[in-house]
């Protein structure tokens, strides 16, 4: 399992002509991300992320900070840090553990499924349905990757990432991605807001507003 480290800018056209001349385009695609939880928001008011993207399953869900002066700097605040579950079976128990403890006497099957039928019944719908036109760069910067995304509700932001093992080295991903945009030119000392967010806030409000009263936005 894996920690996605990543840090989220707006970028330009100057931002464009700066990768384009420090480092290398690996590519770009299209996908589709579907996101699914509960209709009281089990999940995402848990900090946990259940996505379908490529027909492949993803749960993100929150790390634990360790709390070093390192950890508190600038360049950390800037960051997000989740753990990435791409095993579908533990998806599946991570998130009946969530159901058992919304509702205790609620029978959960043990048994788990290829299919989706395990949605359902879990009484998970899908609530953000999007596509992302997605520009990849890499860096001489080991382990560092730069994505420009364009969504169909007409948002734009990059990522820098950086992929750490669990328990690995935090810090030096921090720095990593601190010099990745130094060089980029980044400047600011706020988070810059990522597809999610804005997607929620723009089409469903009252999920965005109960995510921001739970700190978790």
């Amino acid at each position: 399992m894996s920690v996605e480290v990543e840090r989220k800018f707006l970028f330009s056209a100057d931002t464009l002509k700066t990768l384009e001349e420090i480092g290398v385009c690996v590519g770009q695609r299209q996908f589709q991300d579907q996101y699914f939880d509960t209709a009281k928001f089990d999940l995402t008011l848990r900090d946990m992320w259940l996505r379908k993207r490529k027909g492949c399953w993803e749960l993100k869900c929150p790390t634990t900070v360790d709390e070093t002066s390192e950890e508190k700097s600038k360049a950390a605040a800037l960051c997000t840090r989740y753990k990435e579950i791409t095993n579908l079976p533990e998806i599946q128990l991570r998130v009946e553990e969530v159901m058992k403890d919304v509702c205790a006497d609620r029978e959960t099957s043990s048994s788990q499924e290829d299919g989706e039928a395990w949605l359902s019944k879990m009484n998970l719908v899908c609530f953000a349905d999007y596509t992302t036109v997605r520009r990849s760069f890499s860096l001489e910067e080991e382990g560092v990757q730069i994505d420009l995304d364009e969504a169909d509700f007409g948002y734009h932001v990059g990522e820098i990432e950086v992929l750490v093992p669990e328990g690995g080295d935090m810090q030096s991903a921090l720095e990593k991605i601190q010099r990745t945009a130094q060089k980029l030119g980044l400047t600011g000392d706020q988070r810059v807001e990522g597809k999610m967010n804005v997607y929620l806030k723009r089409n469903h409000p009252e999920h965005y507003a109960k995510l921001l009263s739970t700190h978790v936005l």
